[in-house]
């Protein structure tokens, strides 16, 4: 049973299994899915400041809450008890391409040339790690909603701004993997 745990889940267990949450919610009354929105929902329920956009009943979406923990429970879970011992396998040709940045361990999911300390303080690490969130968490907030809300609830509840959003999403990650990641990386 561990060995099967540990293997990649193929997209047609981890696909539905992904669908079935917005039946799932639907039916428990939730109109709303998503990661981004509950940082809003900690911030309102930490701050008591007299910020409007902080002032709302967040105890009706204490389950969202629950859901990020157990996401991240989940995740330290997975690493402690169902980590994969194989080594991480990439495609030859993406691992010739990369060798010409410079990157070239790959024994982490995120290569460590690229995300560490002291990566973090040259002009590549700060537009990776600090330009990248910045623009990942403005991205949701004005966007309304993550991937994960607009791809897979909005689009569910057939919200048309959440087709707008998604298709942007992806072609704002078709640009970045493609046109500015090699720029970057050759910083």
């Amino acid at each position: 049973m561990l060995e099967f745990l540990q293997q990649p889940w193929p997209w047609y267990v981890a696909g539905p299994l992904i669908g079935l949450t917005v039946p799932a919610l639907l039916i428990l009354g939730n109109k709303s899915f998503g990661i981004s929105s509950s940082l809003r929902h900690i911030c309102a329920s930490c701050l008591p400041a007299n910020i409007p956009f902080f002032k709302y009943n967040w105890k009706k979406e204490a389950w969202n809450l629950f859901f990020v923990f157990g996401i991240f429970l989940g995740g330290i879970i997975t690493m402690m008890f169902f980590s994969n011992p194989n080594p991480i396998e990439v495609h030859p040709n993406l691992v010739k391409e990369l060798a010409g940045y410079g990157i070239t361990d790959f024994s982490n999911l995120v290569p460590t040339q690229l995300m560490n300390w002291e990566s973090l303080f040259t002009l590549r690490g700060m537009i990776m790690m600090v330009g990248g969130g910045f623009l990942v968490g403005f991205g949701t907030r004005y966007a309304g909603g993550c991937t994960s809300g607009h791809s897979i609830m909005g689009i569910a509840n057939l919200q048309l701004p959440s087709l707008v959003a998604t298709i942007f999403f992806m072609i704002g990650g078709f640009l970045m993997a493609n046109v500015l990641l090699p720029i970057i990386l050759s910083l």
